[in-house]
C-alpha cells in the first residue's frame, strides 16, 4: 500500500519487509567488499599486468571517479524510473563489469571495466538506500533499517581488507574480481521479490543538471586525487579545480530556474537536513583518513602483513556493527538527533586525537586499539543518525535523491579529506627527515579538527524552531506538524 501522507513509503508486512532489508544490505555489502577488496591485491596486479605506478592509481581513481560524480543522477533516476528496475540494472552492470576486471589481460581493460563498476555502483547505492527507507516508515523501523544498512556498510569494508589478503595470496588477483559475479547473480533471483514502487509521474530528468553536477564532481574528485599523486602544482590539478568550480555553479544556477530540477534545492531548505550534509563531507573525510592512516601505520611502521592490518581492524568494525543496530536506534528513541549526533562527532573526536600521539615504538594494543575503538564508536553513532536526518521529512518520490546526497556527501569528503591529510602528510614527513609517524600524527591532528568542526557545525545549525518550522512546511494542506516519530526526534533537535 503506497501511503498518502507525504513521505510516499510502501508499508509492507513484517516477513516481506525483512526479507527486503536483507537483500538491500548485501548489494550494499557487495558494493562496500569490492571497493576495500581490490586495495589489497594492488602490488600483485602492478607486477603480473606491468602497470607503471601512475596507470595503476587509476584502478582506484577510476571507479571512485565514476561513483562518486553519477550518485546524484543515479538517485534521480530511482526516483523517477523505479528503484527497483535501476537496482537490477545496476546489479547486471555491475557483475558484467566485474566479470570483465577478472579476465582483463591489459592494463586498460582493467582500468576501464572499473570504471563501469563505478558507475553501475552509482546506480545500484541510491537505488538500494531509497528502496530502504520507503519500506519503512519514519520511526524506529526506519531507524532500525538505516542502522543495520551502516552496520553492513562497515562490515563489507572490513570484510574486503581480509577477503583481498587470503584470496590475493591463495587463488590470486583476479579471484578478487571474480567473487562478485555469483554474489550477484543470487541477488538477481530474489530480487523480484522486492517492491517495485511506482515512479515519480509527470517529471522528466534534467538533463543539463545532471550533466552539470556530474562533470562538477568528476573534476573534483579528479582534481584532489591527481593532486594526491602528482602535487597540486600540476596543470591538470590546475585546470580541474576550478573547473569544478565554475560547473558547480553553474549548477546551482541551472537548477534555481528549472521547471523540474535534478536536485530542488528546496530540499536543502531545511537546516537540519543542511548540517547532516555538512556533517556528512567531514566525516566522510575522517572515515577515508583515519583507515588508511591506520594501515600505512601498522604495514610501513610496525611491519604489519596486509592480513595482520585487516585482522587489527576487526574489533572497530565490530563495534560499528554493534553500536549501529543495538545502541543508536535505541538512543534516538531517548534523545534528539542533535544529541545522538553530537555524541558521535565527541567520540570521533577523541578516538584521532589519541590516534595522534602514535610513536615508532608504540605498540597497537596501547595506542592504536583504543582509538579505533573510540572512533568507532563516534561512526556507529553519527552515521545512522546523519542518515536519518537527511532522509527524515523527504517525500517518497525523492527519496532515491536523499540517499543519493547521503552517499554523495560522504565520497566528496572522502575524496577532500584523504588529499588534504595525504598531501599534509607527505609535507610533514618531508620536513621530519622521512619520519612516516610525524606525518602520520599530522593526519589525525588534522582528523581531530575537522571531526570537532563537524561538532561546532551541528551545534549552531539545528535549532527546534527551525525544525519544527521546516516539518510544518512539509505538512501537506493546513500546515500542521507532522507527529511521526522521526518527526518528533526532530522537533527535538
Amino acid at each position: 500500500m503506497i501511503s498518502g501522507q507525504g513521505q510516499g513509503g510502501i508499508e509492507l508486512p513484517a516477513r516481506a519487509s525483512a526479507f527486503a532489508m536483507v537483500l538491500i544490505c548485501a548489494a550494499q555489502f557487495v558494493l562496500q567488499l569490492d571497493f576495500s577488496i581490490v586495495n589489497v591485491a594492488l602490488p600483485t596486479v602492478q607486477r603480473e599486468l606491468h602497470m607503471p605506478a601512475a596507470e595503476l592509481q587509476w584502478i582506484v581513481t577510476g571507479y571512485a571517479l565514476t561513483f562518486g560524480s553519477l550518485l546524484l543522477a543515479g538517485g534521480r533516476l530511482a526516483d523517477l524510473l523505479g528503484r527497483r528496475r535501476m537496482l537490477i540494472c545496476g546489479l547486471v552492470l555491475f557483475a558484467v563489469a566485474s566479470l570483465a576486471c577478472g579476465l582483463a589481460q591489459w592494463p586498460i581493460m582493467l582500468i576501464t571495466s572499473r570504471i563501469v563498476q563505478g558507475a553501475a555502483g552509482a546506480l545500484v547505492s541510491p537505488a538500494a538506500l531509497s528502496l530502504l527507507t520507503t519500506t519503512n516508515p519514519e520511526g524506529p523501523a526506519r531507524n532500525r533499517a538505516l542502522a543495520i544498512w551502516q552496520a553492513t556498510t562497515a562490515g563489507g569494508a572490513t570484510a574486503g581488507i581480509i577477503a583481498g589478503g587470503l584470496l590475493t595470496q591463495y587463488l590470486g588477483w583476479r579471484a578478487v574480481f571474480l567473487v562478485n559475479p555469483p554474489l550477484i547473480v543470487i541477488m538477481l533471483t530474489l530480487a523480484g521479490r522486492l517492491p517495485a514502487g511506482q515512479p515519480a509521474g509527470g517529471q522528466r530528468l534534467d538533463v543539463p543538471g545532471s550533466v552539470l553536477v556530474t562533470t562538477a564532481v568528476a573534476a573534483l574528485i579528479f582534481g584532489l586525487s591527481n593532486g594526491q599523486q602528482n602535487g597540486f602544482g600540476s596543470p591538470a590539478t590546475d585546470a580541474a579545480l576550478p573547473a569544478a568550480a565554475l560547473l558547480g555553479a553553474a549548477f546551482i544556477w541551472v537548477e534555481r530556474t528549472a521547471a523540474s530540477p535534478m536536485l530542488p534545492l528546496q530540499i536543502l531548505a531545511a537546516r537540519t537536513r543542511r548540517a547532516a550534509v555538512g556533517a556528512m563531507l567531514l566525516i566522510g573525510a575522517v572515515l577515508a583518513g583515519y583507515v588508511y592512516f591506520v594501515s600505512l601505520y601498522l604495514q610501513k611502521v610496525r611491519g604489519f602483513t596486509p592480513l595482520e592490518t585487516g585482522l587489527a581492524l576487526v574489533p572497530s568494525t565490530v563495534l560499528v556493527v554493534l553500536t549501529s543496530t543495538l545502541l543508536t536506534r535505541r538512543l534516538l528513541t531517548r534523545f534528539s538527533i542533535k544529541t545522538v549526533l553530537l555524541a558521535g562527532l565527541a567520540a570521533m573526536t577523541a578516538g584521532q586525537l589519541w590516534l595522534a600521539q602514535i610513536s615508532a615504538g608504540s605498540s597497537y594494543a596501547t595506542a592504536v586499539l583504543p582509538g579505533l575503538l573510540l572512533t568507532s564508536l563516534g561512526i556507529g553513532l553519527a552515521l545512522p543518525t546523519a542518515s536519518i536526518a537527511i532522509t527524515a521529512g523527504v517525500q517518497g518520490r525523492d527519496q532515491g535523491l536523499a540517499g543519493a546526497l547521503f552517499t554523495t556527501g560522504q565520497q566528496i569528503g572522502a575524496a577532500v579529506g584523504l588529499a588534504i591529510l595525504a598531501t599534509a602528510a607527505a609535507a610533514r614527513t618531508a620536513h621530519a627527515s622521512g619520519s612516516l609517524v610525524a606525518g602520520y600524527r599530522l593526519s589525525f591532528l588534522i582528523a581531530t579538527a575537522l571531526a570537532l568542526f563537524a561538532a561546532v557545525l551541528v551545534t549552531w545549525q539545528l535549532s527546534p524552531r527551525d525544525s519544527q518550522r521546516e516539518l510544518a512546511r512539509q505538512q501537506p494542506g493546513h500546515g500542521i506538524p507532522p507527529t511521526t516519530p522521526a518527526e518528533a526526534q526532530l522537533r527535538k533537535c
